[in-house]
């Protein structure tokens, strides 16, 4: 390979890598995300994301810590193949996405204008990348709602 075609390869990989804070899903699939986990998550995890019993909450630190730097596509595979917890991989695809978005609205992570995709190669593209500060560490989960 030439150098010119190795930088190529180079400048698309980087061209490619996004975070969750380059606006990955939509309003509206974080709305139906919403409803998603309302009726699959919540009577686990609580309807504030806080968690209760064996289910860990959604929506805190620990959780932005356990997945910030982690492609997205590990947790859209830990979703779609262990939840819920009652009957583990009947989310389909579109729905564990939509719950994503939920998820990441619910970080304050910003929306943008494409939805966040619903297969776990293209996932592998995007990093989570925890909110910082006062944009999420410091408020607590009961006023994310």
């Amino acid at each position: 390979m030439t150098r010119t075609a190795i930088a190529a390869v180079l400048l698309m990989a980087v061209a490619q890598a996004r975070t969750t804070r380059d606006g990955v899903y939509t309003e509206a699939q974080a709305k139906r995300g919403a409803d998603v986990y309302e009726k699959a998550c919540a009577s686990c995890h609580a309807p504030d994301l806080s968690g209760s019993g064996h289910a860990p909450p959604l929506a805190d630190v620990d959780f932005a810590k356990e997945w910030d730097a982690q492609p997205l596509s590990d947790l859209f595979e830990r979703i779609r193949t262990t939840m819920p917890a009652d009957a583990p991989g009947t989310l389909k695809s579109a729905e564990v996405a939509d719950v994503m978005a939920f998820l990441l609205s619910k970080a304050r992570i910003p929306a943008g204008s494409t939805e966040l995709p619903s297969d776990a190669a293209a996932l592998k593209t995007i990093t989570y990348a925890a909110p910082k500060g006062d944009d999420f560490g410091t408020i607590p989960v009961t006023r994310l709602r």
